[in-house]
């Protein structure tokens, strides 16, 4: 589906997490949003059969299982993925998803938005559901009608900060602001995605690496920053990359505009590029790495300027469900929409 190439929202490494659930007596909910690819295990334990997912006890009554989770990144829902993976005679016949906003976390009377309606679902299986609707979540509702098991829960769509984050130096990369991957010349042996992740790689398989090139060409990506940005320093970081580090880096704007001269690098090591106080601002990063081979991560900090903070504020409030709107007008004294973002605005 469409919805696939976007981030997932609910990404462990974002700060994604499974925070509630009313039941988890056979296979813990935090493998929900575990970064890992599924494990298939096949020893008994305790409890019976090992799964890497969550899973119910059988239900003897009406109702249904439901669990909680935060979004690292909250934002606009563009779809999910229910993968049951190895769960082949215990998985739930239908799910359903709903979604919340809420401030500081807490979940007392938080109100629903049914994003994906009961649909039925088949085992072993990465089962999409597209979602069609504009509002910023922060968190979501995955229901099991009536248990079963999941094993992963990816939640993938656009990240909408709250403009109260994008205030002094920040990563403009960063996923939870809104940086993503637009595109990139070659994705072999990993996605680029990988870059952008907060915190330093653990190995080389947490970065981004190429087929190696037999022409006279050379591999890029393409990065969207959250907004325009003043940059102040870019790290190009090829931690763990050791016999297959680029020989030469350069960095764009994308469309031509010198933001880092080409430049040897060197492997296993975070390169940092101060950038000019009187450069220009730039709301694309194209990395272009000489002539092929692979990084960690991609750092880019700077200060969105003042239009791109104004048109975070904006696209937030006019992305805030009725709910959490009502929440936000009370806490600032705003009488609708406008007023709070005239406030918002104004605060920056």
């Amino acid at each position: 589906m469409s919805f696939l190439h976007l981030p997932d929202l609910a990404a462990r490494a974002l700060g994604g997490a499974v925070v509630a659930a009313n039941d988890d007596f056979f296979a813990d909910r935090a493998a929900l949003v575990q970064p890992y690819p599924v494990r298939e295990h096949p020893e008994f334990g305790y409890r019976g059969k090992v799964y890497d997912g969550w899973e119910t006890r059988r239900r003897r009554e009406p109702g249904v299982d439901h669990a909680i989770v935060r979004l690292g990144a909250p934002g606009i829902v563009r779809g999910v993925v229910v993968d049951t993976a190895y769960f082949r005679g215990n998985y739930p016949p239908q799910v359903s998803v709903d979604g919340t906003a809420v401030e500081d976390h807490d979940l007392t009377g938080a109100v629903w938005t049914p994003l994906v309606a009961p649909s039925a679902a088949q085992g072993d299986t990465a089962n999409a559901y597209a979602v069609d609707d504009d509002h910023r979540f922060t968190h979501l509702r995955l229901t099991m009608h009536p248990d079963g098991g999941v094993a992963r829960f990816r939640v993938h769509g656009e990240a909408v900060p709250d403009p109260r984050d994008l205030h002094g130096t920040v990563d403009a990369a960063t996923p939870a602001l809104g940086g993503r991957i637009e595109d990139c010349s070659n994705l072999f042996y990993s996605a680029p995605a990988n870059l952008l992740r907060p915190g330093p790689a653990r190995d080389m398989g947490e970065g981004w690496e190429t087929a190696r090139r037999r022409d006279d060409g050379n591999d890029w990506v393409l990065v969207a920053l959250a907004g325009e940005t003043r940059l102040r320093e870019v790290v190009f970081d090829t931690s763990h990359f050791l016999g297959n580090a680029p020989g030469w880096v350069g960095i764009t704007d994308g469309a031509g505009g010198v933001v880092v001269p080409r430049r040897p690098v060197l492997p296993d090591t975070p390169h940092r590029f101060r950038i000019a106080p009187g450069a220009v601002p730039v709301s694309r990063l194209r990395v272009d790495i000489h002539p092929d081979g692979g990084f960690a991560r991609l750092r880019a900090h700077g200060e969105l300027t003042p239009a791109a903070r104004a048109a975070a504020a904006a696209r937030f409030v006019e992305a805030l469900p009725d709910a959490h709107l009502e929440t936000l007008l009370r806490a600032h004294g705003a009488a609708d929409r406008a007023g709070l973002l005239d406030l918002l605005t104004a605060s920056g």
